[in-house]
């Protein structure tokens, strides 16, 4: 008995196949949408106040050294001429 329905099952699976295969699905080589025009109506929105923007100042150290002896290194030069 079970032979028999393992059969049967076994049979309506490979019809179910067939058929599926069977059906062929065709697509057209180029496909087009078209949109009409739609027109947007509204109103500007914005905030009540005016937008102030301040840069954060930077935690870094000042890359530029001051040279102590900056001073007497521009006397000496000017001694020169």
């Amino acid at each position: 008995m079970k032979r028999v329905i393992s059969i049967c099952i076994g049979g309506i699976l490979v019809l179910c196949i067939g058929i599926a295969s069977a059906q062929e699905t065709k697509y057209a080589e180029k496909t087009e949408y078209t949109f009409d025009d739609d027109v947007v109506t509204g109103d500007l929105v914005r905030p009540d106040g005016e937008l102030i923007v301040k840069r954060k100042k930077g935690k870094e150290r000042s890359l530029i050294r001051v040279r102590k002896h900056f001073v007497p290194e521009m006397l000496k030069s000017v001694e020169d001429l």
